[in-house]
């Protein structure tokens, strides 16, 4: 059986002091997931723990994000993450401070006949 998207949502997050790119992508999905309902679960019967979920964030550095925790902070489903080079940088002008953007997507898909 083919799975289908039912969803797919965009968010950002910043971490403007300390350069903390697990921070920023955390607060992205979190964005991304505050702006979406699953109700079609419930009114489709279906069951949340046979959800895919595909997150996908972008980073300036991709390896400085930690996907484990990205991957926990996600309530429900069979979560996977991919961290690929995106977002931005931004260096103050002294060289001292950065302020890290992340971009997510979330997708949320479900095996269908």
């Amino acid at each position: 059986m083919p799975l289908k998207r039912f969803i797919l949502e965009l968010g950002t997050g910043n971490d403007l002091h300390g350069g903390d790119y697990t921070k920023a992508a955390l607060r992205a999905v979190q964005d991304a997931l505050h702006h979406s309902s699953l109700a079609f679960i419930r009114s489709l019967g279906l069951n949340s723990k046979e959800m895919q979920v595909e997150v996908t964030i972008g980073v300036q550095e991709p390896a400085k994000v930690d996907a484990d925790k990205v991957k926990a902070s996600l309530p429900h489903g069979q979560v996977t993450v991919k961290v690929i080079k995106g977002g931005l940088n931004i260096p103050e002008g002294d060289g001292h401070d950065m302020a890290v953007i992340a971009s997510a997507a979330v997708a949320v898909r479900f095996q269908m006949p």
